[in-house]
């Protein structure tokens, strides 16, 4: 069964999370062999991926990447992916690879 997956990347500033990127697949197979497709198109995708702009605060700051590790951590970092997923029409529990762009640099995950 075809399954939409996301390779998500965060945009970080001097350490703030300022925008995301996101490249959409639809493919068959299991989580792992899905998850191993991300990781190795993660450097090709970031060129072609769509923007979206990172969520602010009521001062119109940035989340800083400590905070959203934080999130991540307890699972909730999916919420700050809403417009994503509705963009691309993603159901519940989607899966993603998320990979951190800190200052330009993609930080590959192994």
């Amino acid at each position: 069964m075809l399954e939409t997956i996301l390779n998500i990347y965060l945009i970080i500033q001097n350490g703030f999370v300022t925008s995301f990127k996101v490249k959409a697949y639809e493919i068959e197979g299991g989580d792992d062999e899905k998850i191993q497709f991300l990781k190795t198109k993660a450097k090709e995708d970031y060129k072609n991926a769509y923007a979206f702009d990172a969520p602010q605060n009521k001062n119109g700051e940035f989340l800083s990447y400590n905070k959203f590790a934080k999130l991540e951590k307890q699972g909730m970092h999916f919420q700050l992916f809403e417009e994503i997923f509705s963009s691309f029409s993603i159901p519940e529990n989607p899966l993603i690879c998320v990979t951190p762009v800190v200052d330009g640099d993609l930080v590959e995950n192994n």
